[in-house]
């Protein structure tokens, strides 16, 4: 199992409980995927570097977490389907190098 973040980008037509469940939601899917959970973050609404479908803001969610390959390839399908997901990115974290 490899070392993951995924940042959730989850629009702002819904009220904060309601992007809140949406990622717990995508919190669920990678338990089920058995994911290990490491570390969340809930950031809430933040404007947008740029515009998306004409919105200017939106909520985000990180997630760092421990699973396969093809586990993250299934919580990324699932969560592309999501309505209520905007954007989706995840990324391998850089190792430290070791320096004689």
């Amino acid at each position: 199992m490899r070392r993951y973040e995924m940042m959730v980008l989850i629009t702002d037509t819904i009220e904060e409980d309601a992007a809140v469940a949406v990622f717990d939601r995508a919190k669920d899917l990678l338990d089920k995927q058995g994911a290990t959970l490491l570390d969340e973050a809930w950031w809430g609404k933040r404007k947008l570097a740029y515009e998306i479908d004409h919105r200017d803001h939106g909520f985000y969610g990180v997630l760092d977490f421990e699973a396969t390959t093809e586990a993250v390839w299934e919580v990324e399908r699932l969560l592309k389907i999501t309505d209520e997901v905007i954007r989706i990115k995840t990324v391998r974290p850089a190792t430290r190098i070791r320096t004689a």
